[in-house]
């Protein structure tokens, strides 16, 4: 499974294949366990041992502490991250922005209205396209502006579903 990593202004690509974990084309015997009823993970990467504190804050966000510094990472799989490309729901950006319909479907549920205040990981719409729901979720905190499609309303690729402004 490939993910994309970005800690600060550095993005770190990462293949997972069972023990073997390739950084940005370097490759590890890694292993990564989770230590029961506590936020702590154990990871042996080669023959170094780390155990680290790391916090899922949701929505692909995480926060990790290493060596006495906090890190926060915010993390997507391949195809996540292919959805945020099509629908524009990846970084932040000023002015508000759009959600649109990343593949054509029929729209489920809509679970905002205008005015409404989301913090990133909030649901906004769910489509149905190939008889699988995917929710499509807030990446940033924003403002709804304007819902454009209602339950039962079918879509096309790239059609936009909801308008946004900056979260004052």
């Amino acid at each position: 499974m490939k993910y994309f990593v970005s800690v600060g202004d550095r993005e770190f690509e990462v293949l997972v294949d069972g023990d073997r974990v390739s950084v940005n084309g370097e490759e590890y015997d890694a292993h990564l366990t989770v230590i029961p009823e506590t936020p702590l993970r154990h990871l042996l990467m080669g023959t170094r041992s780390f155990t680290l504190p790391f916090v899922n804050r949701g929505a692909g966000h995480w926060e990790m502490a290493f060596q006495g510094e906090t890190w926060q990472a915010m993390v997507v799989d391949e195809r996540t991250r292919h959805i945020q490309s099509l629908t524009g729901t990846g970084e932040a950006k000023k002015g508000g922005g759009v959600l649109k319909a990343p593949m054509p479907g029929l729209v489920v549920r809509v679970d905002v209205e205008p005015g409404d205040s989301l913090e990133a990981g909030r649901g906004i719409v769910v489509l149905e396209a190939m008889k699988m729901q995917n929710e499509l979720r807030s990446a940033a905190p924003v403002v709804v502006k304007a819902v454009l499609v209602r339950a039962g309303q079918p879509v096309e690729k790239g059609q936009v579903l909801v308008e946004f402004e900056d979260k004052a």
